[in-house]
């Protein structure tokens, strides 16, 4: 039994040891092949084209058969051959839709499934975003917490030197207490870095599934990733968010054409066969039937008048969104731009300055002229830096993420599903 519980606990954690790290690229990878959005939008164009095709036809024949003037009473009652006006009836009626009407369908069918199609790179960029920002929340988190891990680790190697240090008389009480304070908050610290890890892998999780669970690959590199597309200001009226809105306003405009098409009533043609008894002739009839609009100025106008109003809604949303999408995009550059500034300061500056601190206030402590809460206090302006700088490097890659995972192209939005661009 001994034996065997060594390789079953092998076994057990052979799917964990041999878990590759999950970089960024193949998490939006994964996220993209398991995005059923997507496919719900692909079957929505699909839908709407064949839909587009079934509304440009004329509407199907209908078949009439029946039987007229047949007597109920009398030497005649119920036969279908004595009485002259008695006729067994077959027909067919044809309503003839005005072509233009029928265009007017086919093209509303045809903007619900442009809407479908810009929707995808719509619903395909909010994935690759989405996923791209759980990701860097967690790979960022992860560091810091090893930044504040290790400081916990020297901190205990640190008490141990404080209480042997009070014990031979050569330091103070104070001391020892001051390291154990720091113990304990860098241990809440970490509680709460955990909290915000778990919560920030359930991010990931709701795009990648179970492969949230895997160890991260380390974040790409600011310098060389920190890089805006240079089409970007060029492609603002490209951006899935705007394509759909106009695609919204173009869905208004052919309602508003319907709306216009369906004052002028349509024609139907009727053409009837009808046969008589032995001794009469059988008869041909052909009968012409149209709606009459007897009060189009309360319906037919009142209904265009609402699309056409619509339609004004739906041009009024489209500027509002460009304008709000524009000040999105400066205010992203704008972050960007302040953390590349904010980076080079703490690489340059603030990250040495900290350092060379630390090491003044540990070479004080030792040489017997400085306290141990004053290297414990550099100490902890150094872990603050440094978490303040990963926090700084995770506000310049979101914004990063915002801005270059806005507008994937049409090949993009195909080969996220296996298809040929």
């Amino acid at each position: 039994m001994k034996r065997v519980l060594p390789w079953l606990a092998l076994l057990l954690a052979a799917p964990l040891l041999a878990a590759e790290p999950l970089s960024l690229e193949e998490a939006r990878r994964i996220a993209e092949t398991r995005a059923p959005q997507i496919e719900a939008l692909r079957a929505q164009e699909m839908a709407a084209r064949e839909m587009a095709v079934a509304a440009g036809q004329l509407p199907d024949p209908v078949l009439k058969l029946g039987l007229s003037n047949v007597p109920t009473d009398g030497e005649m009652a119920w036969s279908l051959t004595q009485e002259s006006m008695t006729m067994r009836q077959i027909g067919v009626m044809q309503e003839f839709t005005r072509g233009d009407k029928r265009q007017a369908r086919a093209d509303k069918a045809l903007r619900e499934a442009e809407l479908a199609h810009v929707s995808q790179r719509q619903s395909l960029a909010d994935t690759r975003r989405d996923t791209t920002l759980a990701w860097l929340d967690l790979a960022y988190q992860g560091s810091m917490q090893a930044l504040l891990e290790s400081q916990i680790a020297e901190l205990h190697l640190q008490q141990q030197a404080a209480d042997a240090a009070f014990r031979a008389g050569r330091g103070e009480q104070a001391d020892v207490f001051a390291n154990q304070l720091a113990i304990a908050r860098s241990q809440d610290q970490l509680a709460q870095m955990k909290r915000d890890i778990l919560m920030a892998r359930s991010r990931l999780a709701r795009w990648i599934g179970e492969d949230a669970e895997r160890p991260l690959a380390p974040p790409p590199e600011l310098k060389s990733q920190l890089q805006v597309h240079p089409a970007l200001a060029e492609s603002a009226e490209q951006h899935p968010l705007l394509a759909s809105q106009q695609a919204l306003v173009a869905l208004a405009e052919a309602d508003a054409r319907m709306a216009r098409e369906n004052r002028t009533p349509d024609i139907a043609v009727e053409l009837m066969y009808g046969q008589r008894g032995p001794g009469f002739s059988n008869l041909v009839s052909v009968n012409l039937s149209m709606p009459l609009p007897w009060d189009r100025a309360s319906r037919q106008d009142r209904e265009h008048g609402a699309r056409l109003a619509q339609l004004d809604q739906a041009r009024a949303q489209q500027a509002d969104m460009q304008r709000a999408y524009r000040a999105e995009l400066r205010g992203n550059l704008a972050v960007l731009d302040n953390a590349r500034e904010r980076l080079q300061r703490y690489d340059q500056q603030l990250l040495p300055l900290a350092q060379q601190q630390v090491e003044a206030a540990l070479a004080a402590y030792r040489a017997g002229s400085g306290s141990l809460t004053r290297v414990l206090e550099a100490r902890r302006m150094a872990l603050d830096t440094r978490m303040e700088r990963q926090r700084v490097a995770l506000e310049a890659a979101r914004a990063w993420a915002q801005l270059n995972f806005l507008n994937p192209q049409e090949a993009s939005v195909s080969a996220a599903h296996g298809e040929q661009p």
